[in-house]
């Protein structure tokens, strides 16, 4: 006669031969009266559980966002050129199927990537894949896509997310490699992928730090074809509320 525990050890090896999630079988079993059919229910709905997380967890690691931000830890009373009720809207992120774009401008300090990345836990939250960047993160990762494996990885899941944050754009002039890999990583997102965008320079000094005129009006071009545009003002919060050593 088969023991309980044996059999425990063998739908074990099944469930490890059909890699399945491992299961705690004795504790999910405990104390319960199941039939045939309930039983084989509990077992695919915990599977199913336990794949929904693991997906969730690569979801946040590919994604790779510097911290995970909130709406409700945004200060809308200090920063009054955005509203919670605009965040709200785009809070259901139906743009993003749509593959709408945002662009977050203004100087710095002001919590354009505290928004942007707010939107996009939202997004992993919702099931999308998401991918953050910093431009130069972005131009070190296109230079070096022949000749690193990482660049590759991280092009890939670049190329495969559904949503794509590109922070501090603007801060430092790019080279006409640069400026032209930029216009080519923007192209290949259009009209497919949505792009957040972080930017201190408003529309009309990006040709500044692209330094030619025509390759920015082709980026914006397709930057702003479909897009959410929100101009923000304002003094920097974290000079406001800065902390010193002398207050503790």
């Amino acid at each position: 006669m088969v023991t309980i525990n044996e059999r425990i050890e063998r739908v074990t090896a099944l469930v490890s031969g059909l890699r399945l999630a491992s299961v705690d079988l004795e504790s999910l079993y405990s104390n319960k009266n199941l039939t045939p059919l309930e039983s084989v229910e509990v077992f695919l709905s915990e599977q199913q559980r336990l794949r929904t997380e693991k997906q969730t967890l690569i979801r946040r690691k590919r994604a790779n966002l510097p911290s995970e931000k909130t709406l409700e830890t945004f200060d809308f009373g200090f920063q009054r050129s955005v509203s919670r009720e605009q965040m709200l809207r785009l809070y259901d992120m139906t743009w993003v199927e749509q593959a709408f774009n945002i662009c977050f401008l203004g100087p710095p300090g002001i919590g354009k990537t505290h928004l942007a990345l707010a939107l996009a836990v939202q997004a992993l939250n919702l099931g999308y894949a998401v991918a953050f960047t910093t431009l130069d993160e972005l131009m070190v990762t296109l230079k070096t896509s022949q000749i690193s494996t990482a660049s590759k990885r991280r092009i890939k899941i670049l190329n495969s997310a559904a949503l794509v944050i590109i922070d501090e754009v603007g801060f430092m002039p790019l080279s006409t490699m640069e400026a032209n890999l930029f216009f080519g990583f923007v192209s290949s997102m259009a009209e497919k992928t949505s792009l957040i965008i972080t930017s201190n320079k408003g529309f009309d000094e990006w040709a500044d730090f692209l330094g030619d005129a025509t390759i920015t009006t082709a980026i914006l071009d397709r930057l702003i074809h479909h897009c959410e545009i929100l101009n923000m003002t304002g003094n920097s919060y974290r000079l406001q509320h800065r902390k010193t050593i002398t207050q503790y």
